[in-house]
């Protein structure tokens, strides 16, 4: 991977590919609304994106490939993330939970731990409540005995 690859955000290293998964996750239902364009536009401004680039990173989707975090917390905020992207129109489709399902999927989750994550993400998001919580929500389940 290239220093490229990265984006920093004051000292804190975010990999380009997490922020291309916003784009093909807004992109899921065929179209980007104007609510998941801002919300793009808002956060790649936090990454240090400029517009532009934000807007060629939009066009040049197509080429990427997503690879998943090592951690589980870093697992965990990719998710959430996707999720208030998911939640920007706030209308899910069903192909947006598909595709919130295929990355959890690929980040090693099994179905029990999908559905659950599913739920706290989404109810949480919907009820604002901060990621750190749900975060701990989700590990109750995760690793309930």
């Amino acid at each position: 991977m290239n220093f490229t690859d990265f984006i920093t955000d004051q000292g804190r290293k975010i990999n380009k590919s997490y922020f291309l998964t916003l784009i093909q996750v807004c992109r899921i239902d065929g179209k980007i609304s104007p609510a998941e364009l801002e919300m793009l536009h808002r956060e790649g401004r936090k990454f240090g994106i400029t517009h532009p680039e934000i807007d060629n990173l939009i066009e040049a989707e197509s080429n990427h490939e997503y690879h998943t975090p090592y951690s589980l917390d870093e697992k965990f905020e990719q998710l959430y993330n996707v999720a208030v992207m998911i939640l920007a129109d706030k209308i899910v489709t069903e192909e947006e939970k598909k595709a919130l399902r295929r990355i959890a999927t690929e980040a090693g989750f099994n179905d029990a731990a999908i559905e659950s994550l599913r739920d706290i993400l989404l109810e949480g998001i919907t009820n604002n409540e901060d990621q750190e919580v749900l975060l701990e929500k989700f590990k109750k389940v995760l690793f309930k005995k």
